[in-house]
């Protein structure tokens, strides 16, 4: 190789990109992140979920949507559309609280004197 050769080969190499730059990298673990969104997403669901269903069984239990024209029959177009209490956190905050559902109300006891 003459000298010339290797000057222009100097000049060329300094014009080289930089392999370690090259390739963007990232440390950010995309998989975790991903799985944590989703988890989150299932959660977020299944408290609307559980806020739906103490409304529906808190107004069952207060008798809030009995059928008006059948005795003892419930209105299913009520069920869907009650509010049985004023916020939804009141319902989660129930919901959270009682895991076991409730026996039946214990009938009173009277005693004689």
């Amino acid at each position: 190789m003459s000298n010339v050769e290797g000057k222009i080969l100097r000049i060329y190499d300094k014009s080289k990109p930089e392999e370690e730059d090259l390739y963007e990298t990232s440390h950010v673990n995309h998989w975790a992140w991903g799985l944590v969104v989703a988890l989150l997403g299932v959660v977020f669901w299944l408290c609307v979920a559980l806020v739906n269903a103490e409304n529906q069984r808190y107004a069952l239990m207060t008798n809030k949507c009995a059928d008006p024209v059948f005795v003892g029959a419930i209105d299913k177009q009520c069920l869907l559309t009650v509010r049985s209490r004023d916020h939804w956190w009141e319902h989660l905050g129930y919901a959270f609280v009682h895991v076991t559902p409730e026996g039946p109300p214990k009938p009173p006891v009277f005693h004689r004197h």
